[in-house]
Formats: structure tokens, sequence, C-alpha cells
């Protein structure tokens, strides 16, 4: 590649990132936002003030500690271990290859933009 063509290249990317930038600017101030405003609401009080009481009660203490000894011990080695098994099997790489093959094909296009409009239709009902 020549020494214009390379600095073409690196202007356009710079132009393409410049003309992004304040859209994702704007978005980000709009998430952060509304992150906010739901932190500050009633609900979003009550649902904080629900999820520190399940971190500090007994049964918040009890998953922590079952998870923790899932992670540490025989059985969450063992379980790795298998996963990793699976992910190197034969079987493993063909599950992986089918599922990147759907998720390119064309039903697996248009899978997600049924999702996408279902989602979509249930905000704006969600609103209403």
């Amino acid at each position: 590649m020549t020494d214009f063509e390379q600095q073409a290249r690196g202007w356009w990317a710079r132009l393409i990132a410049w003309l992004h930038g304040e859209q994702r600017a704007d978005t980000t101030r709009k998430a952060k936002a509304a992150l906010q405003d739901l932190r500050d609401s009633e609900t979003g009080r009550k649902a904080e003030a629900a999820i520190r009481d399940l971190r500090q009660g007994e049964a918040g203490r009890k998953a922590e500690a079952a998870i923790r000894d899932l992670r540490e011990g025989e059985t969450g080695r063992k379980a790795r271990e298998a996963l990793q098994d699976l992910r190197d099997s034969e079987a493993g790489r063909k599950a992986f290859d089918a599922l990147r093959d759907l998720r390119d094909s064309e039903a697996g296009r248009k899978a997600r933009a049924a999702l996408r409009d279902l989602r979509d239709s249930g905000e704006t009902r969600d609103k209403s």
C-alpha cells in the first residue's frame, strides 16, 4: 500500500471516529441520566435495598459460600475440565461451527431481526 493510501485510510478512519464520537457521547449522556433517574426513583431505591438485604442476609451469605466452594473445590475443577474437554472435542467444534453458521445465515439474520422487532414492540407497549 502506498503512503498516500495509508494517509487516506488514516484520514477516513479519523473522520468516521469523529462523526460517531458525538453520537456516542450523546447516547452515553442519555444512558447515564436514565440510570441516575432510575437510582433516584422510589423503585430504584427499593431495588437497591432489596439487593443489599439479599447480599447481607443469611441466604446471600450461604449462596456466596456455595459459589466459592464450587469455584475452589474439586467439583468446580472437574466441571471446568469437563467444559474444556467439550470445547476441545470434535463434537464441541462442530457445535460451535454450526452455531456460527446459523448466526451468519439468512435464517440467523431473520431471527435476530424478529427478536429486535419483538423487543422494540415491547418497549413501545410499555411506554404507553
